[in-house]
């Protein structure tokens, strides 16, 4: 299925203008959102954000507009930052099973 016109996602400079009608850095968006800045920096090199980063940032402009201290609310949900599952050096097979106690001196 093809994209229509009307159906695009927000450009990475869109989002960054959408974080000053917020009132908010991008350090501190990662920060609050729990996503580490790292990986929204690298949607700069895409051109495009994921459509719940474009959501989450149109949500807290329509927020702050409004008077809404959305800070206040995301804190509120004590989010927890995701950290990868094996990442770095994977350890051999050999080495865990030693760990493991599965060799024998």
């Amino acid at each position: 299925m093809l994209k229509s016109d009307k159906e695009k996602a927000m450009t990475f400079i869109e989002f960054k203008k959408h974080l000053l009608d917020a009132g908010i850095s991008l350090p501190k968006f990662s920060k609050l959102i729990k996503v580490s800045e790292k990986n929204l920096q690298s949607y700069k090199k895409k051109g495009e954000v994921p459509n719940t980063i474009a959501v989450i940032v149109v949500c807290f402009v329509s927020m702050h507009q409004a008077g809404l201290d959305y800070v206040e609310i995301v804190e509120a949900l004590q989010l927890k930052a995701k950290t990868k599952k094996g990442a770095g050096f994977a350890k051999t097979k050999s080495k865990q099973k030693l760990e493991e106690g599965e060799f024998s001196k």
